[in-house]
């Protein structure tokens, strides 16, 4: 597919002062030849783009969008996924419960990224997008044709034969082998390209890696909470085992839910559920590490939340997948792309990160 300069991808750098428009111009130049270098997704040949797009908000009013959806979110979301095919960014993840009535919420995720690609496709044919979604492990799901029933349900939301990635959301209660059992059938059947895990442990996930490495299956990768302020994987193990044995870690909620990008402040806290997160107080304490991600951001022509993401791609092994409600959010994370923070810069955040007390994560992960 060929890469192009679009006016979405141009209009975050819009507000910039007209002095640095040749910096501009060499960035988004610099942005478009790092979406076009793509990344394996661990042992597998499946390729993508080294930022993803998360699309958790997409129809969902249990958790975002204060609790409502309606035809301009419709709208919006839809504007994010054709900004972010525009700057090249083409790798998206979802899941089976983003905005389902089992989530309560409004409409499937899965559907609205389904209609969404088809619609793109109906104007450019030879767009390629690579699609990742979920199987709910939920207490009534046993053996290995569960996962094969769920997937085909997923692939008819998406109105796909077959997805990019297929990943186990987390782990289940039981019945953990049967899942890892499923995964495999589904690429010897051809209906996905790649398989991973999601919230899997240090031990949990070596133990899937060795099922699917006896099916002549690579597991592909990991899907975890990872950001400056919340490190848990670099703590507990997960990311070195990933280094290890090949398996790329994927990082959600990589911007802590904007709680990385300097919107919120101790007087302007997140509202919703996440302001039960990240509170007033907690934001006092973030402060100085959003003051030191602002200060080198300007170094370089950039905002907290490419400095944000940028530190994850930096890692290595590491793609981060922001979720993006806007055609502007979207824009803004394909500059965290085609330039690169120092070592000493990396370590000076992981540090002032570190003073941060963590947010609480995903409780599935210490099963």
């Amino acid at each position: 597919m060929a890469l192009h300069v679009s006016s979405a991808c141009m209009s975050v750098f819009s507000h910039r002062r007209v002095q640095r428009i040749r910096a501009v111009a060499s960035e988004d130049f610099a942005t478009l030849k790092a979406a076009e270098d793509k990344v394996k997704l661990g042992g597998s040949d499946l390729k993508v783009t080294r930022l993803g797009i998360g699309a958790w908000s997409w129809g969902d009013t249990s958790y975002w969008n204060n609790f409502q959806w309606d035809d301009r979110k419709m709208k919006a979301a839809k504007s994010a996924f054709d900004a972010s095919v525009d700057c090249g960014i083409t790798f998206f993840d979802t899941a089976e419960v983003y905005g389902s009535r089992l989530s309560f919420g409004a409409i499937n995720s899965e559907t609205l990224l389904g209609r969404f690609i088809k619609e793109r496709k109906e104007r450019n044919p030879e767009v390629e997008v690579a699609v990742a979604t979920k199987f709910a492990a939920l207490p009534w799901r046993l053996g290995r044709q569960s996962v094969l029933s769920a997937l085909k349900d997923s692939l008819c939301r998406l109105g796909l034969s077959s997805v990019d990635l297929y990943q186990l959301h987390w782990p289940g209660i039981w019945g953990n082998e049967g899942y890892i059992d499923g995964l495999a059938d589904a690429v010897e059947k051809g209906l996905v390209k790649a398989v991973g895990v999601s919230n899997y442990n240090e031990r949990r996930l070596r133990d899937a890696y060795q099922m699917l490495k006896k099916r002549g299956i690579p597991l592909a990768s990991n899907q975890v909470n990872y950001s400056l302020i919340y490190r848990l994987p670099e703590e507990n193990g997960v990311k070195a085992t990933c280094d290890e044995l090949g398996i790329t870690l994927i990082a959600y909620s990589p911007i802590a839910q904007g709680a990385l990008t300097g919107k919120y402040t101790p007087g302007n806290p997140p509202t919703g559920p996440r302001g039960q997160i990240y509170t007033s107080e907690f934001l006092t304490r973030l402060q100085p590490l959003i003051n030191r991600i602002k200060e080198i951001g300007e170094n370089y022509n950039k905002t907290p939340t490419q400095v944000a993401l940028n530190w994850l791609i930096a890692q290595e092994n590491v793609v981060p997948i922001p979720g993006a409600k806007t055609a502007e959010q979207a824009t803004e994370f394909a500059g965290a792309l085609g330039w690169r923070l120092t070592n000493e810069e990396i370590d000076e955040l992981r540090s002032l990160g570190a003073e941060t007390k963590p947010v609480t994560g995903f409780p599935v992960e210490n099963l």
